[in-house]
C-alpha cells in the first residue's frame, strides 16, 4: 500500500436552518496517526465526518488532503480520494459470504463474475492484512470480532487509506476491542493509513490514539497530542463549564437480605430457540450485580422476563416471594425497571413529559383517586422530578419523543425512582449518551443502591461494570458461565468468558 495521507479540515461550518451544527470547525490529522475525535451527543462529531465523507455539504470550509484541495461531493467521491469509513453498525449483508460482500463492494461490473479470480485476489490481499477472516462463510454466522473486522478490510479493500471508525469496539470483547484497534495503529504505525476515530472510551484514546481534537456544541473547543491530556482534562473540555451533577459516591457496606433471585429460569427468543439455558443469580439489598457479555447472549430475554414481557420456566422471586411482574407485585414490591431503549420500551412517544413521569402512580393518591386524574397533581408530580433528575425539556406538556436521548433516560429513572425501590434493574442505561448524562444517571444508580436497593445492571460495557458493579456475571449462550468480585475483577478473565474462550 501507498504511503498514509495527511488530511486538514479547515473552518467546516455546516447549518441546518438557523442551527449551526458546526462553526469553523478545523482540525488536522497527521500522516499515519490515529486520531481521536471526542464529545458529547450533539457536538458535531457525527455532522463533522458525513462533511468529510460527502453525506452533507459543508456551507463553508475546505479539505485538504496531503496539502491539496478536494471536493467530496457525495460518498463515492470520498471512495476515489481513498477515504473509508465503518460505522457503528454493521453495514455487511448477513446472507452473503465475506468474498461476496468485498467482491460485491468494488462496485457495479458488467458482464459474469468469475469467483475464481475473485477469490484469488481477495486470498492475495488478506496475505498483505495484519488478519484475516474466513472468506467463504455467510456473515451472519461470524463473531462480532470478525464482522468488525470484515467491515475494516472492506474499506481497505476499497483502497482506503484513510479510515474513520464509528465507535468501532461497542460490540466486541476487550480482547476483541484490544486486537482490533492494536492491528489498526500497527497498520498506521507502519504508514499504511491514517485514522480517525469516534469513541467515547478514554481507555482507548489513551491507548491507541496519538492526537485528539474535542468538540463541544459544534466548535473545536481544543485537544493534543494524547501523552500531553488526562482524563479530567479531555472531559472538562467535553463538558465546559457545565457542572454536572455530583456523582454518588459508593459507601461501603455489607449486602444484605436477597431481594431478586432467579433459579433455572429458561426462555426461548422470538424464533423459538433457546435465548436462556438455566439462568440462577441472586442480588441482594444494597449491591450491585452487573451482567456482562457481547450482544446477543441472552441478556435481552433476561430483561424481559423480569419485565413481565417475555414467558419462562423456571422460578423468578423478589422478596422471597413469586414475581410475574403484575402491575400490582411491582408496586407491592417496589420494583423499578429502566429497560433497553426506554423511548420505544418504557414511553409513549406522543404523550407529554408529565404523563410518561405518572405512569407508576397515575392511579394512586395524590396523582390518582378511582378512575379519576387529578391534573394539579400531576403537573407538580412531574415539575418535581424534572427539576431533581436534571431533565431537560422545553416544559412537562412537550412530547417525550422530542427529549434527546440522554433526557429520556433522566425521565424514565426519575419515573421508576420516584417513591420507595427495593429492586431495580437497569439495562443499558446510558448506552451512545454524552459524558454528562452518563455521569447523572451513573449517580443515580450508586445512589439507589447506597439507599439499599438491590440492583441488577445490564450493560455491554465492561468498563461500566467495572466502575459501578459490585459484583459481575458474565452472560454467554444464555447462562451464567462466570462470577467475580469487583475488587478481583480482572478484564481478560471477563472477556475470555463473554467471548466463550475460557
Amino acid at each position: 500500500m501507498s504511503d498514509a495521507p495527511g488530511l486538514e479540515v479547515v473552518g467546516v461550518t455546516k447549518r441546518f436552518g438557523d442551527f449551526a451544527a458546526l462553526s469553523d470547525v478545523s482540525l488536522r490529522l497527521h500522516p499515519g496517526t490515529v486520531h481521536a475525535l471526542l464529545g458529547e451527543n450533539g457536538a458535531g462529531k457525527s455532522t463533522l465526518v458525513k462533511c468529510i465523507m460527502g453525506f452533507y455539504h459543508a456551507d463553508a470550509g475546505e479539505l485538504l488532503l496531503d496539502g491539496r484541495e478536494i471536493k467530496v461531493g457525495n460518498p463515492r467521491d470520498a471512495q476515489q480520494a481513498g477515504i473509508g469509513m465503518v460505522y457503528q453498525h454493521f453495514t455487511l449483508v448477513p446472507s452473503m459470504t465475506i468474498l461476496e460482500n468485498l467482491t460485491m463492494g468494488l462496485g457495479f461490473r458488467p458482464g459474469r463474475i468469475d469467483w475464481k479470480v475473485e477469490r484469488a485476489k481477495l486470498t492475495a490481499f488478506l496475505d498483505t492484512m495484519p488478519f484475516r477472516v474466513p472468506i467463504d462463510r455467510p456473515v451472519s454466522s461470524l463473531a462480532a470480532g470478525e464482522k468488525q473486522k470484515a467491515e475494516i478490510l472492506k474499506q481497505l479493500y476499497l483502497q482506503a487509506k484513510l479510515l474513520i471508525l464509528d465507535e468501532p469496539t461497542s460490540v466486541l470483547t476487550p480482547q476483541e476491542a484490544d486486537e482490533m484497534l492494536g492491528l489498526i495503529r500497527s497498520m498506521a504505525t507502519a504508514g499504511q493509513l491514517t485514522v480517525l476515530i469516534i469513541t467515547h472510551k478514554f481507555r482507548e484514546v489513551l491507548a491507541f490514539a496519538d492526537e485528539v481534537t474535542v468538540l463541544r456544541r459544534g466548535k473545536q473547543v481544543g485537544g493534543g497530542k494524547v501523552s500531553e491530556l488526562s482524563v479530567p482534562e479531555m472531559a472538562r473540555l467535553m463538558v465546559g463549564d457545565q457542572a454536572s451533577r455530583d456523582h454518588a459516591g459508593r459507601e461501603e457496606r455489607e449486602p444484605g437480605e436477597v431481594m431478586l433471585a432467579l433459579t433455572g429460569v429458561q426462555a426461548l427468543d422470538d424464533a423459538g430457540g433457546p435465548a436462556l439455558q438455566g439462568v440462577d443469580l441472586t442480588v441482594r439489598r444494597g449491591e450491585i450485580v452487573g451482567i456482562a457479555g457481547v450482544s446477543g447472549n441472552g441478556q435481552t430475554a433476561l430483561v424481559e422476563v423480569l419485565g413481565g414481557q417475555r414467558r419462562h420456566q423456571g422460578a423468578v422471586t423478589v422478596g422471597g416471594e413469586p414475581f410475574g411482574a403484575t402491575r400490582e407485585e411491582i408496586a407491592r414490591h417496589n420494583f423499578a425497571l429502566l429497560p433497553e431503549e426506554p423511548l420505544r420500551n418504557a414511553c409513549v412517544g406522543r404523550m407529554s413529559v408529565g404523563e410518561n413521569m405518572a405512569f407508576r402512580s397515575f392511579d394512586r393518591a395524590p396523582i390518582g383517586s378511582g378512575v379519576w386524574v387529578k391534573r394539579g397533581a400531576l403537573r407538580r408530580h412531574a415539575r418535581d422530578l424534572v427539576e431533581r433528575y436534571n431533565v431537560r425539556t422545553t416544559g412537562i406538556d412537550a412530547p417525550i419523543m422530542t427529549l434527546s436521548g440522554g433526557n429520556v433516560q433522566r425521565a424514565v429513572l426519575g419515573r421508576e425512582l420516584s417513591g420507595e425501590v427495593d429492586v431495580l434493574v437497569c439495562a443499558n442505561p446510558v448506552f451512545g449518551l454524552d459524558f454528562s448524562a452518563v455521569a447523572d444517571i451513573h449517580g443515580q444508580i450508586v445512589a439507589a443502591r447506597n439507599r439499599g436497593a438491590a440492583v441488577l445492571l445490564v450493560s455491554e460495557d465492561l468498563d461500566e461494570l467495572l466502575e459501578l458493579a459490585d459484583r459481575i456475571l458474565v452472560m454467554s449462550g444464555g447462562a451464567i458461565v462466570y462470577e467475580t468480585k469487583r475488587e478481583s475483577a480482572d478484564r481478560q478473565s471477563i472477556g475470555l468468558h463473554m467471548a466463550g474462550h475460557a
